[in-house]
């Protein structure tokens, strides 16, 4: 392998995205053949020893791409100092994982996890707009203007102007109706702050798709990993296919 910049080669043995690994470097942590390097430095993983925080590398690992449906009060990332439970506990593999798609701990659904850092880099930064399709049951049924009011952004309470978002009913409850909505960004408890804000409380959210992923019929609690067509389908739409 011929030399390469080094913030890339850190990417894509799962240390973080390339502008992290950037950082790390520009922060002095990260050495090769024991010397601190500057930002453009390039090296070969292969012959020369590249550490960050004095712990080497070492080869890039096989890269992962993992479905799992959360359940309900759960967390979606790695939190040891946390005591409620996490996704991390269904899964066995100890590679470094990035959750692709975090949601809430009262939240349910698909949440994909891989340690391609410049992947989840692409689907997790709110500039790249991707989608993500959730089903949500509101307690109260929803009225044209709330629905248009919806789809077209809501100023929420900290100032903030969500993005158009797709809005459609599925089917009406007794007492509400589940809703399809589709998202181009990832506030914190956005559609909850959306659906209070606009007199439609959120009683329950399931996540079933990011991209072209589906959750499908992954039961909950259960993963899988993603099959060579979907993972390509899935870089393709990320802009990172070759």
């Amino acid at each position: 392998m011929a030399e390469e910049r080094v913030q890339k080669i850190l990417s894509r043995a799962g240390h973080g995205s390339r502008r992290g690994c950037e950082k790390f470097i520009e922060e002095g942590r990260v050495t090769v053949n024991g010397k601190k390097i500057k930002l453009g430095a390039k090296a070969d993983p292969k012959i020369d020893d590249i550490q960050l925080d004095g712990i080497s590398i070492g080869k890039p690992e096989k890269k992962v791409y993992i479905a799992l449906n959360k359940p309900k009060n759960m967390l979606s990332l790695n939190a040891p100092e946390d005591p409620r439970p996490s996704i991390f506990d269904l899964i066995p593999d100890e590679r470094h994982l990035y959750p692709v798609g975090r949601l809430d701990f009262d939240s349910e659904g698909l949440v994909l996890l891989t340690n391609d850092g410049r992947l989840a880099d692409r689907l997790t930064h709110p500039r790249y707009e991707h989608d993500k399709e959730y089903e949500v049951r509101v307690t109260r049924r929803p009225d044209d203007e709330q629905l248009t009011i919806w789809r077209r952004g809501v100023v929420l309470e900290d100032g903030y102007r969500t993005l158009p978002a797709e809005v459609e009913v599925k089917t009406y409850t007794k007492s509400g109706a589940w809703l399809k909505i589709v998202l181009r960004e990832g506030k914190n408890r956005q559609i909850r702050r959306t659906g209070q804000r606009i007199g439609l409380p959120v009683r329950q959210i399931r996540r079933v798709r990011i991209g072209p992923i589906e959750v499908g019929k992954l039961q909950t609690g259960n993963y899988r990993y993603l099959k060579p067509d979907e993972i390509e389908t899935l870089l393709k739409y990320a802009g990172l296919s070759d």
